[in-house]
């Protein structure tokens, strides 16, 4: 048998072939969510091309006797080195094989390009920015991932341990079990009709697409407000905005986004909510065609499962009780859907103030996932 190679993705050939190879790496696995080929495919080329000079990415794949056998992403995101002043080289969409020889082969890479750029560290798996996916799976390996967090098997961190890489920074996610709307916690609703009318704020309900386009770049100027202290943060930028718009408008049910406003009619809070995609995603398994759109579709319409997608809160509305005002009018929603069971989205170990939230209702921690980060040697 021949030795591990690692050849840098440059042909369009071999980008189909880094979307797809977790595709035969986790095959057989049941709690693996695909991903959309095409979307992937897409998101790569933008990450390529649609920022200009404030990032940096290269993709590899590993390979032995032909056969692909690992792949990585290294990102520079020239905001955070040069703005947020972290010398960081970020790896991300990184899945490998049950061997620690191809985890460090992979890793030395992104390492060379860390050290070409005289930057410091090396840290992931991470997206390019705090809008993308983050986090490798460090708990709850028998649990579904979500359509917009990566799953992984249990031997990565094993892996990235024995290479001299620690854990930087730690999310936990939530499963939370609803009742009807009658049984849900007094304590929320009261606490929702108080802040509601102590700081004369108001809800917004969207009955269709249109009326939310008027407050997305609101909500996205938002998720930097309520997130800029958090370890991770870094700046969102135009580019990703109008990005994020077109590529999760169509998913979005309008009756599933909640704005709250002031008296003076600015935004305050927002939460974004969507139905459970992960069993839909499975049995599309990568595609929207022929059937992939009809699974997506009737999870909009049926479905037992919500999940949080978004939630931002001005900081001076922060700690004032506003996640009640938020929470119960998801709880309405949810009851009129007949879901049982909401899933949060990852939520930074240190973000108590959303976590918190949690403790009203009957819940369990059933996911966690952390970066692992190394100082580059000389």
């Amino acid at each position: 048998m021949s030795d591990f190679e690692i050849i840098e993705v440059e042909s369009k050939s071999d980008l189909e072939n880094f979307v797809r190879f977790p595709f035969s790496l986790y095959s057989k696995n049941p709690f693996w969510v695909p991903t959309l080929i095409k979307e992937d495919i897409d998101h790569f080329n933008f990450l390529r091309e649609g920022f200009g000079n404030k990032i940096s990415i290269n993709f590899f794949l590993a390979r032995q006797s032909k056969k692909i056998v690992g792949r990585i992403a290294a990102i520079i995101n020239w905001i955070e080195v040069n703005k947020v002043k972290k010398r960081n080289v970020r790896f991300g969409w990184f899945d490998v094989i049950d061997n620690v020889k191809v985890t460090r082969l992979l890793l030395e890479k992104v390492e060379e390009i860390g050290r070409s750029n005289d930057l410091e560290f090396i840290e992931g798996p991470m997206g390019f920015s705090t809008m993308d996916k983050a986090g490798m799976l460090i708990e709850g390996f028998d649990e579904k991932n979500t359509m917009i967090t990566w799953y992984n098997s249990p031997y990565y961190s094993d892996h990235l341990k024995k290479i001299g890489y620690s854990i930087q920074t730690q999310w936990v996610e939530y499963e939370i079990q609803l009742s009807s709307f009658d049984e849900s916690p007094e304590k929320v609703k009261r606490i929702s009709d108080l802040i509601l009318n102590r700081y004369k704020l108001k809800v917004l309900n969207f009955n269709n697409r249109s009326e939310i386009i008027p407050y997305a770049d609101e909500m996205f100027d938002l998720v930097g407000k309520t997130y800029d202290k958090l370890q991770t943060f870094v700046p969102i930028q135009k580019e990703e905005v109008d990005y994020y718009k077109k590529k999760y408008l169509k998913y979005v049910n309008p009756n599933f986004i909640k704005c709250i406003i002031n008296e003076k009619g600015e935004l305050i809070a927002f939460t974004v909510i969507m139905p459970s995609f992960s069993s839909a995603l499975k049995k599309a398994n990568g595609r929207l065609y022929p059937l992939g759109f009809l699974h997506l579709l009737k999870s909009l319409y049926f479905n037992s499962k919500g999940s949080f997608y978004l939630i931002g809160v001005h900081p001076k509305f922060q700690n004032k009780g506003v996640a009640a005002i938020i929470f119960n009018e998801v709880q309405k929603i949810f009851n009129k859907k007949n879901y049982k069971i909401v899933e949060t989205n990852p939520e930074l170990i240190e973000n108590t103030k959303i976590r918190n939230m949690w403790r009203n209702y009957k819940h369990r921690q059933h996911k966690k996932r952390a970066t692992f980060k190394k100082k580059i040697s000389i």
